[in-house]
């Protein structure tokens, strides 16, 4: 029995140490994946910020090309806009969420550009005036309505809106379909010219009602509760 109990003992004597070994080059790897990703966080969200200000540089360029009626070139330069929102979104979802800096500058480079693109698009004649009118003064009624209750000494809460979400996107298929069809001549056909018009009375109509139900957010909420 004597024997037996030494040989345990001895192997425990072996295991032991090999386990506690294991278990500490364990940790030490978690900690070395955590410190990885740790220092990997500013330059992801560096390479973000830069990709949201690339793309803000971008609007001063798609606005004078649309004037120049070099639509399908505006075209490229607005899909690419598009997918490197994509791109910036990522990278801060990888780096664990985005920084202030591009908290303010992605939504402003996405909307610049949606709103230039609406402007200069009337401009041309691709759209009709009345849109362009109605979509900044949707953001100016928003934007200026947020102040002045701001200025109230009442803090506004405003929470995005399903009916805003696709207003958004209804706005953005159309700036991208209005360039394709105008910059490449397939403009003419009568069903083309239908789903146009379709896409403009739906902008429309997104633009009118989540404009209103925006205004009475802040007009009946005009603090978020404490």
């Amino acid at each position: 029995m004597a024997p037996g109990a030494r040989r345990g003992s001895g192997a425990e004597k072996i295991i032991g140490p090999q386990g506690a070994q294991s278990g500490a080059r364990s940790g030490r790897g978690g900690a070395t994946a955590a410190d990885a990703a740790s220092r990997a966080r500013p330059r992801l969200l560096m390479l973000a910020n830069a990709i949201t200000l690339a793309r803000l540089c971008a609007v001063p360029a798609a606005i004078w090309l649309v004037l120049r009626h070099d639509l399908h070139v505006a075209f490229a330069l607005f899909v690419a806009a598009g997918l490197s929102d994509a791109v910036d979104g990522w990278l801060a979802r990888r780096a664990g969420g985005g920084s202030a800096l591009g908290a303010v500058l992605d939504p402003a480079a996405d909307k610049l550009l949606v709103v230039g693109m609406y402007v200069t698009l009337a401009a041309v004649g691709v759209l009709p005036d009345f849109l362009a009118i109605l979509v900044v003064f949707r953001d100016l009624m928003i934007v200026g309505g947020v102040l002045v209750i701001t200025m109230l000494g009442q803090p506004v809460a405003i929470r995005p809106l399903r009916l805003s979400k696709a207003n958004t996107a209804l706005q953005i298929v159309l700036v991208a379909v209005a360039l394709l069809l105008a910059g490449f001549g397939l403009a003419d056909p009568m069903p083309v010219r239908l789903l146009l018009a379709a896409l403009v009375w739906a902008v429309t109509a997104t633009t009118v009602a989540s404009g209103v139900a925006y205004l009475w957010q802040v007009i009946r909420r005009p603090a978020e509760p404490r």
